[in-house]
C-alpha cells in the first residue's frame, strides 16, 4: 500500500464516521424535527414527500454513503454518491442560512457552509480517485 492509498483509507474511514454519525442522528426526534424544518416548503409541498421522511431518508442516505466508503466493491460508487447527495441537501442548508432566528447553530452563514460543502466533497473525491501507478 502506497502513502497515498495510506491516506485515501484513513480519509475514507473518517468519512464514514462523520456520515455514519449524522446519519443516525436523522433518527433522533428532536435533531430530526429541526432537519425537517430547514426542508424549504417548494420542496415538500404537493405532499409526495414530508420533511420527516425526507430527514430520514437522507440519513439512510448518509449511513449507506459512510458504510460504502469502507467496501471496496462499493468505494468508487458511495464516493459518487455522497457528492450527489451534498449537492441534493444544500437548498436545506441555504435555507436554513438564510433563517438563523429560526435554526440557530444550525443556521450557518452561505459562504461558509458553500466552502464548507465544496472541501468534503473534494476530500470524498480525493479518498476515491484511483491512482495509476
Amino acid at each position: 500500500m502506497t502513502t497515498f492509498e495510506t491516506v485515501q483509507l484513513v480519509l475514507r474511514i473518517l468519512l464514514a464516521i462523520v456520515f455514519v454519525g449524522m446519519g443516525i442522528t436523522h433518527f433522533r426526534p428532536r435533531p430530526a424535527r429541526g432537519m425537517a424544518a430547514m426542508i424549504p416548503d417548494y420542496i415538500t409541498r404537493g405532499g409526495l414527500f414530508s420533511g420527516t421522511s425526507l430527514v430520514r431518508f437522507t440519513g439512510v442516505c448518509e449511513i449507506a454513503g459512510g458504510i460504502g466508503l469502507l467496501v471496496p466493491l462499493t468505494t468508487f460508487l458511495a464516493g459518487i454518491m455522497l457528492v450527489v447527495f451534498l449537492i441534493a441537501v444544500f437548498p436545506a442548508n441555504h435555507f436554513a442560512s438564510q433563517h438563523p432566528e429560526r435554526f440557530g447553530a444550525a443556521a450557518i452563514p452561505f459562504w461558509p457552509r458553500y466552502i464548507a460543502q465544496l472541501v468534503v466533497i473534494a476530500v470524498i473525491l480525493v479518498s476515491i480517485v484511483t491512482v495509476p501507478r
